[in-house]
């Protein structure tokens, strides 16, 4: 477990660690969840209000884009629990992990897609002003700074070098989280 008294990973089995990397993307894909869902809600009340008719054309497929986008970042985000439903006890959790990971990330970008729309729709409304494209642009530039670009810099900055790992002939080798 340790190299020169340096910590070089997890003693775990490929289904201990399957499983632990389950509970952590649950937790995280909980967070993901409420949030989309209730921006999605919202959303979804738009077009019911009496200034929706008001909207110049290009705001109502703003507003239609933004609609299909949050439909889809919820599909994503929502689908590791059908995943996991699905495939619980036949022995794949290893697999449904990636698969679920993989769908929790286009969920995020989704989400990030969503979350764009929806502040050019309102900027858009709210201010009618040229500046508009600029304030949203700065905010997708700050959700990509804390969703992606802190992760991976630390990522890359902070964690097991290949060297740092001790190989295992009954552990697979790679990756380390």
């Amino acid at each position: 477990m340790t190299q020169e008294g340096r910590r070089t990973g997890r003693d775990e089995t490929e289904e201990e660690r399957a499983d632990r990397m389950w509970v952590e993307l649950i937790q995280e894909v909980r967070v993901a969840q409420t949030g989309v869902q209730i921006l999605f809600g919202f959303l979804l009340t738009v077009v019911f209000q009496s200034k929706y008719a008001t909207l110049a054309h290009l705001d109502q497929v703003i507003y239609i884009v933004t609609v299909v986008l949050g439909a889809c970042a919820t599909g994503a985000l929502i689908g590791p629990v059908s995943l996991h439903r699905l495939v619980a006890g036949r022995r794949v959790k290893p697999q449904a992990v990636r698969l679920a990971s993989r769908m929790t990330f286009v969920g995020l970008l989704l989400l990030l897609a969503t979350m764009t729309s929806s502040l050019l729709l309102v900027l858009r409304v709210a201010t009618h002003d040229a500046y508009v494209p600029w304030l949203v642009a700065a905010v997708v530039v700050w959700y990509l700074g804390c969703w992606y670009g802190l992760p991976l810099w630390a990522r890359r900055h902070h964690s097991s070098r290949p060297h740092d790992v001790t190989a295992r002939p009954d552990r697979p080798t790679g990756r380390r989280d």
